[in-house]
C-alpha cells in the first residue's frame, strides 16, 4: 500500500515534524503541503534544514485538489481554525487532526474553553486518538482527534490504574513541565530566548489550561465517574521534550501498580514501564515513546509517577502518524521505529 498524504499548515513544528518522520515511512508520500502566509514558495526556503530532502510547493487550500491528490490529511492549524477546513475533506479523505478542534466531546465544553464550534455535528463521530487506548474505534474511523502534549503524557500512565481501581479518582495532582516548542513556532515574548533560556517556570496555574477537560474527559471515562484534577503546566528551557510528575493515593503496593501497567501495555511498541528508577527527557528525544517510572511512598500512600514523552513526535505528529497506520491497516510502527537523538 502506499498512501497520498497531506498537510494542512506544513510549516509550524507540528507540519516540520511531519515531514521529517513521512520522508522515512516506506508506505507514504507527501503529495500536498499548504501554508497561507507561505503560499507558492517551497518548503525548503521557509524551512531552511530540509533543504536537499524534502522539495515541496507551499498551496492555498484547495478541497477539491486534495480530495484528487490525496487519502488522507494531516490538520496541523490552530484550534478554532481547522474545523472548517476538515469539514469539507470527510466525504472522501480521512483526517488526523492535531488541533483540539474535536477532542472534546460535549459542544458546551468545546466552547468554555476554546470558541464557538462550527461543526459540531462531527463531534460524535471523531475518534480520540490516543492509540494504545482506542485502537479499535481509530481503526474504522474517518477523523482522527489527535491528543494534545500534556494530556498523551498524563494519560497513558493513569487510565490503565484507573480502570482496575488500583488508584483513587480523588486528589490527582499532576505538575507537567514542557520544552519551548510545546507553544508552536510563531513568536511571542514568554518563548523568546532571552526569556526562557536559564529560567524555569509554572504558567496557566489553577483552572487555566485548555488541557484539563481533555485530560479530564478520558479520566472520567476510565475511572466510570467525574474526575478532577490539579493541573501545573511549566516551562523549562529546553527546545522539545515533556516530564509529568502525577501524584495519586493508593493502598496497592508498588509492585502491582507497576505489573497493571506492564500487562496493559504489552502489546503496545511505544509505551515501556520501568522496573526501577525514573526516566529522563533526553530518553526519549525524537522518538514516539512513552517511558513511565513509579514509585509508592508507605507513609503517604502515595504514588508517584513519572511519564515522559517528546512533546513533538509522541505528544503531536508521531502520534499521528500512528493514528495513520491504525486507520489503514498498516505496521503500527511505520515510519515511526527510531531510537532517541543523543546526546
Amino acid at each position: 500500500m502506499s498512501l497520498s498524504v497531506g498537510i494542512l499548515g506544513a510549516t509550524g513544528y507540528t507540519g516540520a515534524e511531519l515531514i521529517r518522520l513521512l520522508q522515512n515511512h516506506e508506505h507514504a508520500r507527501i503529495t500536498y503541503c499548504s501554508s497561507r502566509q507561505y503560499n507558492g514558495k517551497n518548503i525548503s526556503e521557509v524551512l531552511g534544514f530540509l533543504q536537499g530532502c524534502a522539495d515541496y510547493e507551499l498551496e492555498e487550500f484547495d478541497a477539491g485538489s486534495i480530495k484528487n491528490r490525496c487519502d488522507v490529511v494531516f490538520s496541523c492549524l490552530p484550534h478554532g481554525l481547522s474545523m472548517g477546513f476538515i469539514a469539507d475533506l470527510l466525504d472522501s479523505v480521512k483526517v488526523v487532526d492535531l488541533s483540539a478542534d474535536f477532542r472534546i466531546h460535549d459542544e458546551q465544553v468545546y466552547t468554555k474553553w476554546y470558541t464557538k464550534h462550527s461543526c459540531a455535528g462531527l463531534l460524535s463521530s471523531a475518534a480520540y486518538g490516543l492509540c494504545e487506548i482506542y485502537r479499535d474505534t481509530i481503526r474504522d474511523a474517518s477523523l482522527v482527534a489527535n491528543p494534545g502534549c500534556y494530556p498523551t503524557s498524563v494519560l497513558l500512565p493513569l487510565i490503565p490504574l484507573l480502570k482496575e481501581g488500583l488508584i483513587s479518582p480523588e486528589g490527582i495532582i499532576v505538575d507537567s513541565k514542557s520544552g519551548v516548542s510545546g507553544a508552536g513556532r510563531g513568536l511571542s515574548l514568554t518563548t523568546h530566548i532571552c526569556e526562557s533560556g536559564e529560567s524555569f517556570s509554572a504558567y496557566k496555574v489553577g483552572r487555566s489550561h485548555r488541557h484539563i477537560p481533555e485530560i479530564e474527559q478520558e479520566l472520567s471515562l476510565a475511572a466510570t465517574k467525574p474526575v478532577t484534577i490539579e493541573f501545573t503546566p511549566h516551562l523549562i528551557p529546553i527546545s522539545r521534550g515533556m516530564l509529568s510528575t502525577i501524584y495519586v493515593r493508593t493502598e496497592q503496593n508498588e509492585q502491582t501498580l507497576k505489573e497493571c501497567l506492564d500487562a496493559f501495555y504489552n502489546d503496545s511498541p511505544f509505551v515501556h514501564i520501568l522496573q526501577s528508577g525514573f526516566p529522563s527527557t533526553k530518553d526519549v528525544r525524537a522518538t514516539n515513546r512513552c517511558i513511565i517510572g513509579l514509585a509508592r511512598n508507605e507513609t503517604t500512600s502515595m504514588a508517584v509517577i513519572v511519564s515522559v514523552i517528546d512533546n513533538l513526535t509522541k505528544g503531536a505528529s508521531g502520534q499521528a502518524v500512528q493514528n495513520m497506520n491504525i486507520m489503514f491497516g498498516l505496521k503500527e510502527t511505520a515510519g515511526l521505529d527510531s531510537i532517541p537523538v543523543f546526546p
